[in-house]
């Protein structure tokens, strides 16, 4: 079975290893002295990230006993942040931000000569963060606000709209400091839309004959310069001394969304990316790490399962595509940004099975491979335990449907990609 490898995986894969090695480089060429002990979090700070994700639409009727979860978007933003944070105690921070991005969050349809796309364009959040140092110089954080987004709706037949839509955001990630005013992170944020119930009012259609809710999850890679870092003084605590090499046992829990781009060639050339799936799913990893020196090198072998589906609901009957389990064997190759944490890119092979769950004749089951790539960062919270915040972006090889269903070679296939985020912790036998 081949696998698809096309242009927007491979800037995925870069993205995710240009922005955390030249992030991490560039902060240690403007200074290249380590972060100081007593590191000082609080103050303003200003950064720019990349990040990558996915979103779902679920459309409904308030008329017609249907609904479909969802409609699905990939791609990739820019993010411009400003901020300001302020310790309560050696441990706890509190804060809030103001974020801007624009990118390129979008879905397909192609269809007898017909092109149509719905883009993610611009948008901002602005929040509120509660953040715990695992060590002096790394920072765990949850956060939420108000998040807002703009839309717009394009085709080739002269006709297009645009529109925008307020919600909420809710997230989390790791920082940690590179140097004595930089720090990089990662971070995941899930966001949720308020329904859309007057997308067709400029064509005289009732509210509520079409309601659009949108959730979208995300994931950046950010720089972040934070002004008066330096004045910390001496630490207030001390953090852990960990050894990198040596094998390690793990589990986690994220969460992310898939995009199956699905393709019917008898109809019109039909190409539809895509069809839209979230949710979360839990995970068990083993792997081996070796320490040499400034950089560490190893591989993992994953296990998961998953709750990422999509789903239509048709006068009552309940339809579901699932991807319910899989396992992964990658490699990684990690920086040391300090002597606790680790900026790490990864990639290798995936195996996902997908299910769908309809009434028969049409249930079915089947697999795929592929590949994912990503990164992330880890530190160390003991002599033995780390945690943390990783993305991947996995695709998986295309699905002729003639191997799941009596139809001819090539009437239907499927080809799906996911966005995942996970938070993990591994114990490390030393």
């Amino acid at each position: 079975m081949s696998m698809r490898i096309n242009a927007k995986s491979i800037l995925l894969g870069a993205v995710s290893a240009v922005a955390l090695m030249s992030a991490a480089h560039a902060a240690d060429v403007v200074a290249p002295e380590q972060p100081a002990s007593g590191f000082n979090w609080s103050g303003i700070y200003v950064g720019v990230g990349l990040g990558a994700g996915a979103n779902v639409h679920k459309l409904s009727s308030d008329f017609i006993p249907i609904s479909l979860n969802g409609i699905g978007g990939e791609g990739v933003y820019g993010e411009a942040t400003v901020g300001y944070d302020y310790l309560v105690s050696p441990r706890f921070l509190v804060g809030g931000l103001l974020d801007a991005h624009v990118g390129n969050i979008e879905t397909k349809l192609d269809v007898a000569g017909l092109s149509a796309s719905v883009k993610e364009t611009y948008g901002f959040d602005a929040g509120l963060r509660v953040g715990y140092l695992f060590t002096p110089s790394t920072l765990g954080y949850v956060l939420g606000g108000y998040a807002w987004q703009k839309y717009k709706l394009d085709s080739n037949a002269g006709f297009g709209m645009d529109w925008d839509q307020s919600g909420y955001f809710v997230g989390g990630g790791l920082e940690t400091a590179v140097s004595s005013n930089w720090t990089i992170k990662t971070e995941y944020r899930y966001t949720r839309f308020s329904t859309k119930n007057d997308l067709l009012s400029q064509f005289n259609v009732p509210n509520g004959a079409l309601n659009l809710d949108t959730s979208r999850h995300t994931f950046q890679i950010a720089a972040n310069y934070r002004f008066g870092a330096q004045e910390g003084g001496p630490a207030a605590f001390e953090g852990p001394t960990y050894n990198w090499t040596g094998f390690y046992v793990g589990g986690g829990l994220g969460a992310g969304a898939a995009v199956h781009k699905v393709e019917v060639p008898p109809l019109g050339g039909l190409s539809f990316n895509g069809l839209g799936s979230e949710g979360g799913f839990g995970e068990l990893n083993a792997g081996y790490d070796q320490d040499f020196g400034s950089w560490v090198a190893g591989v993992k072998v994953d296990a998961r399962y998953s709750g990422i589906d999509s789903k239509l609901d048709l006068f009552g009957t309940d339809v579901k595509l699932k991807g319910d389990y899989g396992f992964d064997v990658l490699a990684r190759l990690g920086m040391k940004v300090n002597e606790t944490t680790l900026a790490y890119v990864l990639g290798g092979y995936s195996w996902q099975h997908f299910k769908f769950d309809a009434p028969a004749p049409l249930d079915a089951s089947w697999s795929s491979s592929g590949f994912s790539v990503g990164g992330g960062l880890e530190t160390a919270v003991t002599n033995n335990v780390t945690v943390g915040v990783e993305y991947r972006y996995s695709q998986f090889s295309k699905k002729d449907f003639s191997d799941v269903y009596p139809i001819p070679s090539g009437l239907a296939t499927d080809t799906p990609s996911f966005h995942t985020v996970r938070l993990e912790a591994k114990y490390k036998f030393n």
